[in-house]
């Protein structure tokens, strides 16, 4: 298992504990939060790359960009953070 999709998970599951699905965002930042210093690059390339799979939408802002999960991709989501962290998402 690749160490940058464990981190894809981890992000989508932060997001989608805190509920931030459609319209409610958070900031772009404020992902790497939770993480160690050491992996903040791999957590920005991985919502990077979450966001060009189109798992994240952009929302930019006058105060920076901000994200939220796709709701179109919550089954798919959830069944990524059940297969790859073992957690189950309601």
């Amino acid at each position: 298992m690749d160490s940058l999709d464990l981190v894809k998970a981890r992000i989508l599951f932060k997001l989608a504990r805190r509920r931030n699905w459609g319209n409610s965002h958070t900031a772009f930042d404020d992902l790497k939060k939770g993480f160690k210093p050491r992996d903040h690059n791999s957590v920005k390339e991985a919502a990077e790359e979450l966001i060009k799979e189109n798992y994240l939408f952009k929302k930019p802002t006058g105060y920076g960009l901000h994200v939220s999960l796709n709701h179109e991709k919550s089954k798919e989501i959830k069944e990524k953070i059940i297969k790859l962290l073992g957690v189950e998402i309601k």
